[in-house]
């Protein structure tokens, strides 16, 4: 469906015209030569419209079971059942497709590939496919899952895998012209190799913090390219209470932040803040990857906890990473994209996971190993975030005494398999 903008397209011509055809649904039905086939229409959300019609508009009666049962094309002049045919239709995004049309279909959303999915596709599929495609032998050179991983880390960054089969196929290039040279020894692909071939790495994820810090919590958000950790900064200044965001905050991100530190304000007394502090302090926050546009709720428990611990002088765990909305009674409400954005922090070397409570059913999509090595705490209320994310001292002299949490490095320390609060 991709650049189609002719209403005939769908309906088809009158047979008043020179070259009238019938249109692609009826002619597609012929070709099936049944009545009740599986149709798949692709890339919904690319269709556009001009002067000769709106094929949106015509696809309305194509896909709405209580009048496809006589639809009419105009070249055949005759109603025709279509009401026993199944519609798949397939899109990137949702919000180009107009409502009315949305409103007739039931909306499956198909997350994009875990890193372990992207994995052994390349072995069993992208890979071969390339090598036989280069006239490449597999005696010239083998890859394994870490090289694999480099490559899906270092060199792509999508939900799919169309990126990552043009890297092998890169690879598998420069390595054919080595061969042909004679200056290729069949071995292992390593590390090195796959920098001399394609440069060094693009893209770097972010890790998990090293040690304990004031006024720093990590997030966890949901792209288009699946999910990535952030770290949300927040300092303290001298001031008159005056709120500042940077970091390409989207307006709802920019009213997350608002709620917490109205939040964080309310529970000044809990937190050992003086009440008058918003008097004499200004707060700046600061969402790295300042180029990166960022948007969405998700990031206010984080946000609070930012601005908790900057006030409080209050060290903030390192190997936790958080996601969740927050509400102006601190009420933490629940989020999507919790698979992604688990396997991210996992990715990262996070420890344990905040998420909402009303996010526990979706614990069941994580993949098993994933959940065996990582804790999970489901909240309701960011008093019980902010009991797990901050230590209870400030003095980094005192780490040490926090030995039944944190060894001296400010590592976690005495953990056996998952743990679900």
């Amino acid at each position: 469906m991709g650049g189609m903008r002719d209403e005939a397209e769908i309906r088809g011509h009158r047979r008043t015209y020179i070259g009238a055809l019938p249109g692609r649904i009826i002619h597609g039905i012929r070709t099936a030569g049944t009545r009740n086939p599986v149709f798949l229409l692709d890339e919904i959300d690319k269709m556009s419209s001009d002067f000769r019609g709106d094929p949106a508009s015509a696809l309305l009666e194509v896909l709405d079971p209580e009048q496809n049962s006589a639809f009419t094309d105009n070249y055949l002049e005759l109603p025709f059942d279509l009401s026993k045919t199944l519609f798949v239709l397939t899109a990137n995004t949702a919000h180009n497709i107009p409502r009315p049309l949305l409103d007739r279909m039931e909306i499956i959303t198909i997350s994009g590939y875990t890193e372990d999915e992207k994995v052994n596709i390349a072995i069993r599929y992208l890979w071969p496919k390339q090598m036989k495609a280069h006239g490449l032998k597999e005696k010239v050179f083998s890859l394994d899952e870490e090289i694999l991983i480099k490559l899906i880390q270092g060199y792509t960054r999508e939900s799919g895998v169309r990126a990552l089969e043009r890297q092998i196929a890169n690879l598998c290039r420069k390595i054919a012209i080595r061969w042909v040279k004679k200056d290729w020894e069949p071995h292992l692909l390593t590390a090195a190799d796959v920098e001399t071939a394609l440069g060094a790495p693009r893209y770097h994820f972010q890790e998990a913090m090293k040690e304990p810090e004031i006024g720093a919590a990590t997030g966890m958000a949901y792209t288009e390219v699946g999910g990535v950790v952030l770290t949300v900064e927040v300092t303290t200044l001298p001031g008159k209470g005056q709120l500042t965001l940077t970091g390409q905050l989207g307006d709802v991100m920019k009213e997350s932040a608002q709620a917490a530190w109205t939040v964080v304000r309310a529970y000044a007394d809990k937190l050992g803040i003086e009440e008058d502090f918003y008097d004499r302090i200004d707060l700046h926050v600061h969402v790295p990857e300042g180029a990166t546009p960022k948007d969405g709720p998700s990031a206010g428990i984080t946000m609070a906890t930012a601005i908790a611990s900057a006030l409080a002088r209050r060290y903030v765990r390192p190997d936790l990473a958080m996601t969740g909305e927050i509400t102006l009674r601190g009420n933490v409400l629940p989020i999507g994209g919790v698979k992604e954005k688990v396997l991210a922090a996992h990715r990262a070397g996070i420890k344990a996971v905040v998420l909402p409570e009303e996010n526990r059913k979706d614990l069941e999509e994580i993949p098993e190993k994933v959940r065996k090595v990582m804790e999970f705490h489901f909240v309701s209320l960011i008093n019980e975030v902010l009991e797990l994310a901050l230590l209870p001292v400030a003095n980094s002299d005192m780490l040490q005494e926090l030995s039944p949490v944190y060894g001296a490095e400010g590592v976690a320390i005495g953990e056996e398999g998952p743990v679900v609060s």
